[in-house]
């Protein structure tokens, strides 16, 4: 199904093409998501959003990164011990709850989060200087803050 891009100022309120826009932007950034992992390796995005959200947070519950996550206690289950099993992410008694389990990211979870962030750069830094002209690059470097506002929900 090929969606149109309604960029005509004169169409700003309306309804139909502000949905058009905002589904055409989502299935293009879900799209490039999906491109830079595939195209570099990395870690699945359940893996690599848990491993970010250590980095990020520090030390957490598996309750706390599956709602960071949206997804039920049992699916984190099963990424953390996937991400356990490659030595990423360890886990430690609550010392404020000792029924509960803090996942911490190790220093090899460290150093592969360091290592995915560098190879989609480096990826995304090849397409853009390959296959996107000058031009190009400017115009999504002036997109950039807008997309940025689009992401601030707080």
């Amino acid at each position: 199904m090929k969606r149109t891009i309604v960029t005509d100022s004169n169409h700003e309120n309306d309804h139909e093409s502000v949905q058009a826009l905002a589904e055409n932007l989502r299935d293009t950034i879900g799209k490039f998501v999906r491109a830079v992992r595939s195209q570099t390796g990395t870690p699945t995005t359940a893996q690599g959003e848990t491993l970010a959200f250590l980095e990020r947070n520090g030390p957490a519950s598996i309750a706390t990164l599956a709602e960071n996550r949206g997804v039920k206690h049992q699916s984190m289950r099963l990424v953390i011990a996937k991400l356990e099993e490659n030595s990423l992410i360890t886990q430690t008694p609550d010392p404020k709850d000792g029924r509960s389990q803090l996942i911490t990211l190790t220093r090899k979870g460290q150093a592969e989060n360091a290592a995915a962030r560098k190879a989609r750069t480096l990826w995304l830094s090849e397409v853009l200087s390959t296959r996107i002209s000058a031009r190009e690059r400017a115009l999504l470097g002036e997109a950039l803050p807008i997309l940025q506002k689009i992401t601030r929900l707080d």
